[in-house]
């Protein structure tokens, strides 16, 4: 029998694990593929499917079922279709782990609000640790290679992986104010605000403009969300907390204000990384006009980029710095999820991703607006809601890859607990455990 301690203790601790794997070292100049913390997340999965057995309970409910699953049509498609069947296998893989098997683990693992809390927190905490060796980067010129300064924080994700701590920090930031508007304890609430503002600075200084502009949408999202009184409240504060936190840089204010400004300049003057962005975008395009249906296969964008490329496409990003010597980074992928989806998988892998994206936002909204009328939970809702839309606008200018990117499948986990069960509705609420036959005729 389980011992009485062991059942207090909550099913979502081995998610908690993924999560903190995600804060060791990597090693200087490594491939940014699968690590330690996507092993864990197997386990995960495999370790919800023994409690599913166990406990004798319905794996999911048919809205979830469908909601979930509903990618997996279009990627078998585009797995078939692939150059290869090890690269369709392995691309597959990865995204039934990013988008499928890991959410529904997650969403099946987490009993109540305190569970959703938890996960919450420790991707606050998480965004700490890696904004405070992001800071320290900055701070003794021992980051990856801004221009011509190793100065850019990057945490333990290395040169390889710039965009890595930026997205941790950012979901960091997402987390910490859902939790701070929400209605729980003054002082969770004094915690997250702190927590928010202090991790203003690390991502200021990722010098990553998709993940700024993702994280203002978001929090501005969020703001509003939880009323507009608040929403200017707290917006001025945030405001003055960034002048204080910004103001004191010296040349880094420099290179901020050329890296904001930047943002507006990417049509009139853009620089390589722009150009190449470009440049890959009209590649993916060409290829869903090749094979509009289905597209060019799971892990084609590589092999069909340079037949759709135009002249304007360098060899690959220059990285250097955070203990890595210089590396050309080959340019593997559009840097954009919705065109990468198109490209290989077509309009009907993208319709079966987006469609269940949409069907979480719809049902987490409606959820949340539930919640700030009727009842607790408001910080859940603002959290759930604000990673989706937070992933839904980064995805515009970023795709999945990278040691971070089991990160994004937890994130779409808490989004589908909310959205479908947390929130208050009906549809995926797992049912009680499935008793035998006998047992049900003889109860009175």
């Amino acid at each position: 029998m389980t011992h009485p301690h062991l059942r207090k203790l909550s099913p979502v601790l081995p998610v908690v694990a993924v999560v903190a794997l995600l804060a060791l070292p990597l090693a200087p100049g490594g491939e940014s593929g699968a690590g330690p913390a996507d092993a864990v997340s197997a386990l995960v999965v495999l370790y919800c499917a023994i409690r599913l057995v166990r406990d004798r309970r319905r794996p999911l409910s048919r809205t979830a079922a469908v909601v979930l699953c509903l990618p997996v049509a279009g990627l078998a498609l585009a797995a078939m279709g692939a150059s290869s069947p090890g690269a369709g296998l392995t691309g597959l893989g990865r995204y039934l782990q990013v988008f499928v098997l890991v959410p529904a683990a997650v969403l099946l693992l987490i009993r109540d609000r305190g569970d959703f809390r938890l996960l919450a927190w420790s991707f606050v905490g998480l965004a700490g640790w890696q904004g405070a060796i992001g800071v320290h980067q900055y701070a003794t010129g021992t980051g990856a290679s801004y221009q011509g300064e190793e100065i850019r924080a990057v945490g333990t994700f290395g040169a390889q992986d710039v965009l890595g701590m930026a997205t941790v920090v950012s979901f960091g930031v997402v987390c910490a104010v859902g939790l701070a508007l929400g209605r729980t304890s003054v002082r969770q609430r004094a915690v997250a605000t702190g927590c928010a503002l202090a991790l203003l600075l690390p991502l200021a200084l990722s010098f990553s403009r998709g993940a700024w502009i993702a994280t203002a949408v978001t929090c501005t999202a969020q703001l509003v969300l939880a009323g507009l009184r608040r929403a200017l409240t707290v917006g001025a504060a945030v405001v003055a907390a960034g002048v204080i936190l910004v103001g004191g840089f010296g040349v880094g204010t420099a290179m901020l204000q050329e890296r904001i400004s930047s943002i507006t300049e990417v049509t009139d003057a853009p620089d390589q990384s722009v150009t190449d962005r470009y440049t890959m975008w009209a590649a993916a395009t060409g290829m869903w006009r090749e094979r509009p249906l289905t597209g060019v296969g799971l892990k084609g964008f590589p092999e069909y980029r340079d037949t759709h490329a135009s002249l304007a496409l360098s060899s690959g990003s220059d990285t250097e710095g955070a203990g890595a010597a210089f590396r050309k980074q080959p340019l593997l992928s559009p840097h954009n999820m919705y065109l990468l989806v198109l490209a290989e998988q077509g309009v009907i892998g993208l319709l079966a991703l987006a469609g269940g994206w949409l069907a979480l936002l719809v049902c987490g909204l409606r959820g949340l607006l539930r919640v700030r009328r009727e009842g607790p939970g408001l910080d859940c809702g603002l959290v759930a809601c604000g990673l989706l839309v937070w992933q839904l606008t980064d995805f515009a200018y970023a795709d999945i890859g990278g040691p971070s990117t089991v990160l994004t499948a937890v994130c779409f986990g808490l989004v589908a607990w909310w959205a479908l069960v947390g929130g208050g509705t009906e549809a995926a609420v797992p049912g009680p455990p499935v008793r035998p036959y006998a047992e049900k005729a003889g109860a009175r």
